[in-house]
């Protein structure tokens, strides 16, 4: 097929031999099957700002760390020079985001280089050699929905040990080869430690999994994996090889409104005494005529 003019430069430096195929395309990028050299593997050529459908949102970007002050204050003013270092953060986060999970034991496609825009990375294929169905296309027996299940609950918990959380986790970014699902598309991972919306996010990643595998396997419906393991992660007693049961002890303690109101008036009253001071310490330092 014709050479895509994001690909050409790649195609120039001789790391990629041949554009076979475009892939798909979606709201953050296009991808391509390519050749480098024996391999087959994805070019993921994403979109600029203007072109993508899904917004940079700040809920996800929150707790990024910005190690050059000089680029993290021009990204905080919104500056011509900020907006193009936040554009920049925002496409090297999925390659970053790539490597350390990988590290971690996370079944991700393996990274192959960043360029320009355009992140290589493994092509994850099924038992023939094909492009792997994502986990929306595949029809599952009850035992094996259980067993992807365990399999993408275990690489969620690894995820959060590495201080990560997908953050937009559903059937529609796992692939599925002949030993399992893959996690893919993470340019919005949510830093666990330093992102408010952390949790929400965790639950709702570990709840889109419940909702799809329960279809297949229906006593999946009826556990709180996410609120378990967020549980085990603030008390520090999360770690990657976690077994974890899918039950969750809720709060069942109904507050006391009047002890409330109490505690509310005595903060009323004690604020109202300090005010009272600060006013009288206010006419004490006007001069007498």
């Amino acid at each position: 097929m014709k050479i895509p003019k994001r690909l050409q430069p790649l195609v120039d430096d001789g790391m990629i031999d041949e554009v076979l195929m475009q892939l798909m395309s979606g709201k953050e990028a296009q991808v391509y099957v390519v050749r480098c050299g024996d391999d087959v593997r994805c070019a993921k050529v994403f979109k600029e700002a203007k072109q993508r459908s899904f917004k940079q949102a700040a809920q996800y970007q929150e707790g990024r760390k910005e190690r050059n002050t000089r680029r993290a204050r021009a990204m905080a003013k919104k500056t011509r020079y900020g907006q193009k270092e936040q554009e920049q953060a925002w496409l090297n986060a999925e390659v970053d985001a790539l490597y350390r999970l990988a590290g971690a034991g996370v079944r991700v496609p393996e990274p192959h280089g960043f360029v320009d825009g355009v992140l290589l990375m493994e092509m994850i294929t099924d038992t023939d050699g094909n492009v792997a169905p994502r986990l929306d296309e595949v029809n599952l027996p009850h035992e094996q929905a259980l067993r992807y299940h365990a399999k993408v609950i275990q690489d969620v918990v690894r995820m959060l040990c590495a201080g990560l959380i997908h953050g937009d986790l559903s059937e529609f970014n796992v692939l599925v080869d002949a030993d399992g699902p893959v996690i893919i598309d993470l340019p919005q991972a949510v830093d666990a430690a330093g992102n408010n919306s952390a949790a929400a996010m965790l639950e709702r990643d570990v709840n889109n999994m419940r909702a799809y595998f329960g279809r297949f396997a229906p006593e999946l419906l009826n556990t709180h994996y996410g609120k378990e393991m967020w549980a085990l992660y603030e008390a520090g007693e999360l770690h990657p090889d976690s077994q974890l049961t899918g039950d969750f002890d809720f709060d069942t303690h109904i507050a006391n409104v009047d002890e409330l109101m109490e505690v509310i008036d005595d903060a009323k009253e004690e604020e109202d005494e300090r005010q009272a001071r600060m006013r009288d310490d206010d006419d004490d330092d006007i001069p007498y005529g």
